[in-house]
């Protein structure tokens, strides 16, 4: 395998893999059977086998019990529903449930089913998938450099194995510090949302302790004027 032909297997590859447009992604509610389809068609190629699920009924009832995602209206799926998947379906490879619960709890309680800040989860996507091309495009010379690091360690056609091995170690460094990033961003909205859970508990107990002060204070004050008027009399 000569350079050309390395680098060329890179290009395909990415080539290969799919993210899904906006537009392409339905505004109509869907049933199981239908948002199984749609995850199918739409993905399929990123399949490493050709007998892999990208999307499974079990899969979409086990992500609605851990709570990663809303219950279905009446059995029916929105394009809300589908953007978390597609986010489901790209972090589940990298994180676990509850990190993936931390991450999407926010996105779930604030752009769900409302619009915060003049944005709602189709305007999110929308945004991110905007800039994904040339993020993309940077991965893609990024892993080309790498492959340029291991032909220079071994060369690819005489230390094929040595020069694989070289390259998956590189990728896996990469993508080992990345992942401890990723988990560390994690952690920090994890330790925030506890904190922001125990202000609100705090305030919430102050308030019902004033509250319970105010009815205390009102119920004495008419002994109080009881017996303000038995002194003058």
């Amino acid at each position: 395998m000569d350079k050309k032909t390395n680098i060329k297997d890179i290009i395909s590859m990415a080539g290969g893999l799919d993210y899904i447009n906006p537009k392409d992604i339905p505004s109509i509610d869907l049933y199981m059977d239908q948002l199984t389809t749609f995850m199918e068609d739409q993905l399929g190629k990123n399949r490493r086998n050709d007998e892999d699920k990208v999307m499974t009924k079990t899969m979409i009832n086990n992500y609605t019990k851990n709570n990663l995602l809303p219950s279905p209206n009446k059995k029916r799926y929105s394009k809300q529903h589908l953007i978390l998947l597609i986010y489901i379906y790209y972090l589940k490879n990298m994180l676990s449930i509850n990190d993936i619960q931390t991450l999407l709890e926010p996105l779930i309680d604030g752009y769900f089913d409302s619009n915060k800040d003049g944005k709602d989860i189709s305007d999110i996507y929308a945004h991110l998938y905007e800039h994904l091309s040339q993020h993309y495009g940077d991965i893609i010379k990024d892993i080309v450099r790498t492959a340029n690091k291991a032909d220079a360690m071994y060369d690819p056609e005489k230390d094929s194995y040595l020069h694989d091995l070289s390259m998956i170690s590189l990728l896996s460094v990469d993508i080992y510090a990345k992942k401890k990033y990723v988990e560390h961003l994690v952690d920090k909205l994890r330790q925030e949302s506890e904190e922001d859970a125990k202000a609100k508990a705090k305030a919430q107990a102050q308030k019902a302790r004033e509250q319970v002060a105010a009815k205390a204070a009102k119920a004495k004050q008419p002994q109080a004027n009881a017996a303000a008027e038995g002194k003058k009399k």
